[in-house]
């Protein structure tokens, strides 16, 4: 699923610069083409689908080339998590009715790619062996009130699954006190965001939650014309699979994965991912030299150094001709900046016209 914007990473991400385009880590590689490589580590990769929105789909093949026209699907609307899963199945139908299916977001962070492949194999293969939604769980180290809770029966799903149980609640987003009680408990787990499940069960349990959706995205095929793909969306209400299939069923197993995972959904959860220096100040790109300063983290761009003196707990970075220097903690206000400086630039090249 590669259709987000990831605008909490402001100024690098834009409307023409979407997270999973990004090389957030500074490892050379964008999200997208990283965890394409990874799934490539799976299953072989004429197997990998794609789905974005339509104007980000030249981004997608120029970043991953030489992918066929089915592997690249492109969403006339964003409606959320269900209906983008919905089109894919409809797609990977026509190509293989007994397929297992691996959704995955596009800008996560893999920390492992070993542990990775033998924890998703042994997913696919429970997914293969039983009428199961696997969702796969990291392990908490922190009480983070963005991500999705797992509570789990402590045993295991079947003995030729040890490492899979029973998904008992979802809580969505907890606030920071619930989150703390939830990991002292030791019954919890982060929610990735990544399901594996055998196509029948997949279709099985959109037909029970989502009938309307199922019987909507099932008129879909592999040549359906544009025209349908828009008018299908377009009578779609938007809505994710969490709320819509996986709180619902009855059949959802966890997998206690360790592989090491972050969604990096905000700079301060970039921050805590990367290597620090005895100051705990992270550079995810470009060079730095500190002075008097800790707890920063500095994206800037490759052939650029920041020198930087006196500061604490900030978060220093530039891209599109933007410079952001701000407290860590003020990241919840980066869309009121984003929203400013728009409004200024429009002020600006006005002001130019009017004086041109």
């Amino acid at each position: 699923m590669a259709g987000g914007t990831g605008s909490r990473f402001w100024p690098m991400c834009d409307n023409d610069h979407a997270k999973q385009f990004l090389d957030l880590m500074g490892t050379g590689e964008t999200m997208l083409q990283s965890t394409f490589r990874h799934y490539c580590q799976v299953c072989e990769r004429d197997n990998v689908i794609i789905v974005t929105t339509e104007p980000m789909v030249s981004t997608v093949r120029a970043q991953i080339p030489n992918l066929k026209d089915y592997q690249v699907l492109a969403e006339p609307q964003r409606r959320n998590t269900a209906p983008c899963i919905a089109y894919a199945a409809s797609i990977i139908d026509d190509i293989n009715t007994h397929a297992n299916v691996i959704v995955s977001p596009s800008d996560h962070a893999i920390f492992d790619e070993e542990a990775f492949v033998r924890n998703i194999n042994e997913a696919v293969d429970a997914a293969d062996s039983h009428d199961w939604i696997i969702t796969i769980g990291a392990r908490p180290v922190n009480p983070n009130t963005k991500y999705g809770y797992l509570q789990f029966a402590q045993e295991s799903a079947a003995t030729d699954a040890p490492n899979l149980h029973k998904v008992v609640t979802f809580t969505e987003k907890p606030p920071a006190d619930m989150a703390a009680r939830f990991i002292a408990s030791g019954e919890f787990l982060w929610n990735t965001g990544i399901f594996v499940w055998s196509l029948k069960t997949l279709k099985a349990a959109y037909s029970t939650f989502l009938p309307a959706m199922a019987k909507a995205y099932g008129s879909l095929h592999i040549d359906s014309p544009r025209e349908e793909v828009r008018r299908v969306y377009a009578a779609t209400d938007p809505i994710s699979a969490d709320y819509g299939v996986m709180e619902k069923a009855q059949n959802v197993f966890v997998m206690k994965a360790n592989f090491g995972w972050s969604d990096v959904e905000t700079w301060d959860s970039l921050y805590n991912v990367l290597n620090k220096d005895d100051d705990k100040n992270a550079v995810a790109s470009g060079r730095a030299i500190f002075y008097d300063s800790k707890n920063l983290l500095v994206h800037v761009s490759p052939d650029k150094m920041a020198v930087l003196c006196g500061l604490n707990d900030y978060l220093v970075t530039e891209a599109n001709g933007i410079l952001l220097v701000c407290p860590r903690k003020d990241e919840d206000k980066l869309i009121k900046y984003a929203s400013d400086v728009a409004l200024h630039s429009l002020a600006t090249s006005k002001e130019m016209q009017r004086n041109g």
